[in-house]
Order: structure tokens, then sequence, then C-alpha cells
């Protein structure tokens, strides 16, 4: 499997927001696999520890870049910091919402960092580390977005909106790459057991109920790499429509609007 997947997409992956939760869980995959890791994160101690731990149990190569990816000019940083790396696989998962909030009870500034983490580094990550994957013919990128990214709903209009971004994003990358060996996966997330996810219902007082495994959602997105565009993770058809396909766009609103902290799902840095 190791040889296969490194011979498929290259020898280096790329993380961002490889910290914990979702983005570790693609980490372990991706070493389990025989690739090399590059760990983004904000929080150094935590990131850290996780290289340890993935070197310790996979064996391969893994390097560190602290970075803010709210901030501009961060994916030039990283691109900097591993000009030197043959980068067949990139996960973008930073992006989470970490406090659920009607849209004028939060600052501007909090919704503009948000929208240049969930879009405008996500386009920059696409472009930077894309063109080199075309150029050779070969690679893959996976941008973890959301079931928020359905339709909008109050309390999370700028996050919906920013992984709705994604979610075209990723779609309309794998129209275009698919023919020059480039595999390109929205990955569409519900609620997922992070330490993102858990200290947000804390937070509110809210029941996690059922939530889905970390390791179970990477291992699922690895393995249907070229399954793309578009895979929602615990669907019985994750290829198949938007589960509110069926409703109107004002009903579709009304209904993510009921259950907006439910739908909700937080990718963590």
């Amino acid at each position: 499997m190791a040889t296969a997947m490194t011979g498929t997409y290259g020898p280096w992956g790329i993380v961002a927001g490889g910290s914990d939760g979702v983005g570790v869980a693609f980490a372990h995959g991706m070493a389990s696999r025989g690739i090399n890791v590059v760990l983004v994160a904000r929080r150094v101690p935590v990131l850290e520890a996780s290289a340890d731990d993935i070197r310790a149990r996979h064996g391969v190569e893994v390097r560190t870049v602290a970075l803010d990816l709210s901030t501009q000019g961060a994916e030039a940083e990283l691109a900097h910091a591993t000009r030197d790396l043959e980068v067949g696989l990139f996960v973008y998962n930073a992006g989470g919402d970490d406090r659920g909030a009607a849209f004028l009870d939060k600052d501007l500034d909090a919704h503009l960092e948000l929208v240049q983490r969930n879009c405008g580094s996500v386009l920059e990550a696409a472009y930077r580390f894309g063109a080199p994957m075309v150029a050779r013919g070969r690679g893959a990128l996976v941008l973890v977005t959301s079931g928020a990214a359905w339709a909008g709903g109050a309390t999370h209009a700028a996050y919906g909106a920013t992984k709705a971004f994604d979610l075209i994003l990723a779609e309309s990358l794998w129209a275009e790459w698919r023919t020059s060996g480039v595999d390109v996966l929205g990955l569409v997330l519900g609620r997922t057991d992070t330490p993102s996810f858990r200290r947000v219902f804390d937070a509110e007082g809210t029941v996690y109920g059922e939530l889905a495994d970390p390791g179970d959602v990477a291992e699922e997105a690895l393995d249907h790499l070229a399954d793309g565009p578009t895979w929602i993770h615990g669907s019985t058809t994750p290829t198949g429509p938007s589960p509110l396909g069926a409703l109107s766009r004002r009903d579709a609103v009304l209904a993510m609007s009921r259950g907006a902290s439910a739908s909700r799902q937080e990718s963590t840095t």
C-alpha cells in the first residue's frame, strides 16, 4: 500500500491544520502509507507532539511549520519552507469556527480572518501546490469542508459561506484537473469527534450526540482520493447529492437554522 500511494502521488504530503483532530488523523493515515508529512498549524507544542508521535509510530520523515493560515503571506511562507520537497498530496483541513454566534455578535475582524483562512488561503494553497502537481502529472488535493456548505443558516453565515466556497472550488478543480493525473476531493463532514468540536459544545452546554471518528474520516478519504469531486462522509450515498436537495432553498435555510449548532463541523488548526 505504501509503495502504491507514494508511487501514485509522490513522497511528501502536507496537512494544513495538522496538529490534532481530523488533521492529525490524516497525517497518521498518510504516514502509515509511507508518505512523509509536513504538519502546519499555529500551536507549536501540540504540533511538535503530534510530529514526534507520527515519527515514532510510522518511521517517516515529519516536518513542522508553525503558521497562522488566517494571515496574508502564510501560503507563500509555507511554499518557501517546503520548496525542496516534492509535495504530492495536500490536505487543507484548517478553517473551523470555534464560536457559533449571530453575524453581528462577532467582530468584523473575526469574520475577515475566517474568510482569509477558509477562502483566500485555500485558493492560494491550491494554486501554489496544485501547479507543480499538474506539471508533473500526478498528485492529489483534499479540501475539507462541512455540511454547513449545503445552505445558509443562522449563526454560521460567514462559516457556511466559506465552506461553500471550498466545496465549489474543489469541484471546479476536479473538473479542470481530472485528466491531468491530479485527484481533487471535496470532503464534506458532519459532526466529528475533534477537540475543537468538544470545546464548542462544552461551552454551549450542548449534548454531543453521535460523532464520527476522525481516524475513520481520514482513512475513508484516503481510500477514495480518486472518487471525487465530492465525498460526503457518513452518507449512504457519499458521492450523491446534497441531503437537502429535495427542499426548496428557503426550506433548506430554515432547516439549517433550526439545527445550526448540530450542523456545524469544527475543523481544527
